[in-house]
């Protein structure tokens, strides 16, 4: 089982983003379930989301401890959240921000893990590009395809279609395509 722990703030999508996660797993014909878990529901308040991911039926109901991959949509909670908790240095992390690990004081700790699975991506500004708002969850969700191959962008921009009319859409495909072609570079880089 695939467990993805995504952090972020009320109104940026984090919900919606576990959401099209699940969808796009179903898409493959793999079992999932995304739910959320709120503090004090209200805008900018922490917020997390679940997801899972399986080849056969998910039993389990609570939240995700030890995840496989966290998706960090704001990085002012690095300050103020244990969101590493539970990690393990297999793990994947994606971080939205234009600056590295290094420059987000994470450098000694990324260390520990293997670089081609760790990503920060300018999430929020790749969606105000293409969708006019600040809202992450669709960029990050892109850049996750692209490092861990644990779903296929086509997946999630099938889920996408699904879930909004075109006018939302579509500058929400456009944004995935971006960041997952920005992820899947960098990635490469890496390689090389």
């Amino acid at each position: 089982m695939f467990q993805v722990r995504i952090h972020g703030r009320g109104g940026q999508g984090v919900v919606s983003g576990a959401e099209l996660l699940a969808v796009a797993a179903f898409y493959e014909g793999r079992f999932a379930q995304a739910f959320p878990s709120f503090g004090s529901e209200r805008m900018g308040a922490p917020v997390m989301a679940f997801c899972r991911i399986d080849d056969r039926e998910i039993r389990l109901r609570e939240p995700v401890m030890n995840p496989d991959a966290l998706i960090i949509q704001d990085p002012t909670l690095l300050q103020s959240v244990d969101l590493f908790s539970g990690l393990g240095r297999d793990g994947y992390i994606i971080i939205n921000s234009a600056r590295g690990f290094d420059d987000l004081g994470l450098g000694e700790f990324a260390r520990g893990f293997r670089a081609t699975r760790l990503a920060t991506l300018p999430a929020t500004e790749i969606a105000i590009k293409h969708v006019r708002r600040p809202v992450p969850n669709v960029p990050l969700l892109a850049g996750f395809a692209a490092i861990s191959g644990e779903i296929r962008l086509d997946s999630l921009v099938a889920a996408i279609r699904a879930k909004f009319p075109a006018a939302v859409a579509e500058p929400n495909v456009a944004a995935a395509a971006e960041a997952y072609a920005l992820a899947a570079k960098a990635k490469e880089a890496l390689h090389a």
